[in-house]
C-alpha cells in the first residue's frame, strides 16, 4: 500500500491527476482542484496518498494535508459515496469547514457539492455525523485551538479565496495566539502572511 509521495511533478491534467516521479517512477495521482492548483510542473511535492484498490482498478488519491486524507477515507466510508464524489466534497468543502456543516446540518451548505442534491445532503449529513471528527488544522495558535473550529474554518476560507496556499495557511494559522473571534485572527494571520512574502 503507497500512504505518501515525494517527488516532483511532471504533468498536470485537466481530468485531475498529477504525474509525480518517484525515483525514476511515476504515479498518476488524482487529486483536488485546489491542490491541482497548487501542484506547478517541475515543482516538489509532498502528497498523502490514499491507495484505493478495487479486484480490478488501482487508484492513488493524494491530499495537501493529512486532515484532507482522513476526511476523505471517512466519506468513501459512507454507503453510496464513491471516490468521485468523496473528491468533490473536499474540493468543495475544506476539512475543518465540513466538520462545522455536519455538526450544524447545514443542507444548503452540502448541496454546493456538485451532484448533490437536497435528499442526498440531508442523508449524507445524518451518516458523517456519527463518522466525522477531524482535528482543528492539527492544533491551532501555539499547540491549541485559536477560537473555535468555526472561526477558523471561516479565517481558513477567507485566505484560501485571497490566494494563499493550504499549507501556507496552515502553517501561519499553527504560528498566531489564540483569538476570540474571525476578524482578529485574519487580521492577524494576514499581518503574518504579509511579513512571510515580504
Amino acid at each position: 500500500m503507497i500512504g505518501s509521495l515525494r517527488g516532483e511533478v511532471l504533468e498536470r491534467n485537466l481530468d485531475g491527476t498529477v504525474l509525480v516521479e518517484v525515483g525514476g517512477v511515476g504515479y498518476l495521482v488524482h487529486v483536488s482542484q485546489r491542490a491541482l492548483a497548487e501542484l506547478e510542473p517541475s515543482s516538489q511535492a509532498f502528497l498523502h496518498i490514499h491507495h484505493h484498490i478495487r479486484e480490478a482498478d488501482q487508484q492513488l488519491y493524494g491530499f495537501l494535508t493529512r486532515d484532507e486524507r482522513t476526511t476523505f477515507q471517512t466519506l468513501i466510508g459512507v454507503h453510496n459515496v464513491g471516490p468521485a464524489l468523496g473528491m468533490a466534497i473536499i474540493a468543495t468543502h475544506p476539512p475543518t469547514a465540513l466538520v462545522d456543516i455536519v455538526a450544524n446540518q447545514d443542507v444548503a451548505a452540502f448541496t454546493l457539492v456538485p451532484g448533490v442534491g437536497k435528499k442526498t445532503a440531508e442523508r449524507l449529513l445524518v451518516e458523517l455525523k456519527s463518522k466525522l471528527s477531524v482535528p482543528v488544522l492539527d492544533g491551532v495558535g501555539g499547540g491549541g485551538e485559536s477560537g473555535g473550529s468555526s472561526t477558523v474554518a471561516d479565517v481558513r476560507e477567507a485566505l484560501a479565496g485571497l490566494g494563499y496556499g493550504e499549507n501556507e495557511i496552515r502553517d501561519t494559522l499553527r504560528e498566531l495566539p489564540p483569538a476570540d473571534d474571525a476578524a482578529t485572527l485574519l487580521r492577524d494571520a494576514l499581518k503574518a502572511l504579509g511579513a512571510r512574502r515580504a
